[in-house]
């Protein structure tokens, strides 16, 4: 039997969404208000969904508070109250977009989880926009 469990979390980052080769007129085209020089935050929501089967001994898929941890360590962290562009290596080349940003996560989470699991990532940037992203 498989099934999942999931823990959520948030964080409030700064981001600017642009392509530093093109030119202010063209990122503000593409990316709107969010290719604001100056930046730009959000209050980011997330749930972390882990798949797998239930321990026959403990009764757990996972331990819960393995799983905050983890989220801690590798999300809450690193994220928080940070400039994405510039304080997070992950975005030095890479458009911190909401995609993206759920790719870092679940990437960052399934390293430490490990092939036992599957990991899904839902990711809110805002309450009516968000990105799922399952691997």
């Amino acid at each position: 039997m498989s099934l999942t469990i999931y823990r959520k979390a948030h964080f409030n980052a700064a981001h600017r969404l642009h392509k530093p080769e093109w030119s202010d007129e063209k990122n503000f085209e593409v990316f709107g208000k969010c290719s604001n020089p100056k930046y730009h935050g959000h209050n980011y929501e997330l749930e972390v969904g882990i798949t797998g089967e239930i321990d026959p001994e403990t009764g757990f898929l996972m331990d819960i508070k393995f799983l905050k941890e983890i989220i801690k360590n590798e999300v809450e962290e690193p994220f928080d109250h940070k400039n994405l562009n510039e304080e997070v290596a992950a975005f030095k080349n890479i458009n911190p977009t909401v995609e993206n940003i759920a790719i870092e996560i679940y990437n960052r989470i399934s390293k430490v989880i490990g092939d036992n699991y599957q990991v899904s990532i839902k990711l809110y940037e805002t309450p009516r926009n968000f990105v799922l992203y399952t691997g």
